[in-house]
């Protein structure tokens, strides 16, 4: 299909893919999409989570620390995640029984190896950066099917953070006109997206809050051999140790006012290994309990500080993996009552699919032309169409 077919089609089927910071799997949606901007309207068709290989987790988050790895070793991921990224397209399509010769069109946000959004001067240039491996190009190659790629890089460019970029998808899909709105997305890092009742898309305040799943991950994998605290119950056990909390809380990070982002370089191996080793000695359950409450807690002060003087929430909505952690769930029941708590499944949307959901509608946005960053989030000078566009 070409670019011209593609853009008469009234109901587009689109594929979005993620992969986030915790590489843990990839997440994959088919979309039945129809109209674009504030007209759109979708139904997930089909959505799975494709496992990688054993080790693969292992090897990305490798490469992803500082000096973790070779160029060499990076080109080849970027082409190898790229196969990956195809067989989960394939995968989801099968699963609804079509083709991918039945798909129009891919959006792929690709696996982030490095985040780097403050600037730094380079050969009489300021430099913000942000790596996303899985070549968009080899994608559509791969597949047959045009796809949007790179989504981060253009309003990088324009001097944005190049995240969060969810909350364009918040705005058009989740804007109430009687409900102040708080979108909480917990993956390996959480993000909030503020939705003031009747609000424009324009109006709309978003920003990373710090930590999501990817120090509880850590955790939970080097103390307790697995990947993840499944429902959370091994901080159930635990009981929570205040002074690394109190550590964490003054990290100069929390203290940034809106726009920012974060990953890997601020909450990662590095920050991790500060914290065990403040904690040597506790019980494995205690540091699992400790570490998983710096996640609710730090999402809720970054409310109260940044986005409770605008307006006070309604309903907090949450998705991401961290919505099916008890005691994250919990703590944040706690913390924003009176508020309703809910998960986004609860307005018709899979909380596990959201995200694959978002870059489908936002690859979507690209080939009809429309600009989708939120430079009130991001901090780009300006609104600009995101991505690039890969032809099969």
């Amino acid at each position: 299909m070409n670019l011209l077919t593609l853009l008469r089609k009234k109901k587009k089927r689109v594929i979005g893919l993620m992969s986030g910071t915790s590489a843990d799997s990839i997440d994959a949606a088919l979309v039945t999409v129809t109209g674009n901007g504030v007209t759109t309207r979708l139904r997930v068709e089909s959505f799975i989570s494709y496992s990688y290989p054993k080790g693969y987790r292992d090897y990305v988050l490798g490469l992803s620390q500082p000096g973790g790895g070779s160029v060499d070793e990076l080109c080849r991921l970027n082409m190898l995640s790229a196969q990956f990224f195809a067989d989960a397209a394939q995968a989801v399509a099968a699963q609804a029984g079509l083709p991918l010769s039945r798909i129009n069109l891919i959006g792929s946000h690709g696996q982030t190896v490095h985040h780097l959004p403050a600037p730094k001067k380079m050969f009489g240039k300021q430099v913000r950066a942000t790596l996303q491996l899985g070549d968009p190009s080899a994608i559509a190659k791969l597949t047959g099917v045009i796809t949007v790629g790179n989504f981060r890089a253009g309003d990088v460019a324009l001097g944005g953070e190049g995240a969060p970029l969810v909350p364009y998808f918040d705005a058009i899909m989740f804007r109430s006109p009687r409900k102040n709105r708080l979108l909480l997305n917990i993956g390996g890092i959480a993000n909030v997206t503020l939705l003031p009742q009747k609000c424009s898309v324009n109006k709309v305040s978003a920003f990373d809050t710090g930590p999501g799943n990817m120090m509880i991950d850590a955790v939970a994998q080097r103390l307790f051999g697995k990947t993840y605290d499944a429902g959370g119950a091994i901080a159930a056990r635990g009981d929570i140790i205040v002074e690394p909390i109190r550590r964490v809380v003054q990290l100069p990070y929390f203290r940034k006012a809106p726009p920012k982002s974060t990953g890997r370089e601020l909450f990662g191996a590095v920050l991790v290994d500060e914290l065990l080793a403040m904690m040597h000695g506790a019980r494995p359950e205690d540091i699992v309990a400790t570490i998983t409450e710096m996640t609710p807690l730090t999402i809720y002060q970054q409310y109260a500080r940044y986005l409770r003087p605008q307006c006070v929430v309604d309903e907090l909505i949450v998705s991401g993996g961290g919505s099916r952690n008890r005691i994250i769930m919990e703590a944040l029941g706690r913390y924003f009552s009176p508020a309703a708590v809910m998960v986004s499944d609860d307005l018709g949307l899979s909380s596990d699919a959201k995200e694959a959901v978002c870059f489908a509608i936002l690859a979507n946005e690209t080939i009809c032309g429309n600009a989708a960053n939120l430079p009130r989030v991001t901090g780009a000078s300006r609104a600009t169409i995101l991505g690039s566009i890969n032809l099969p």
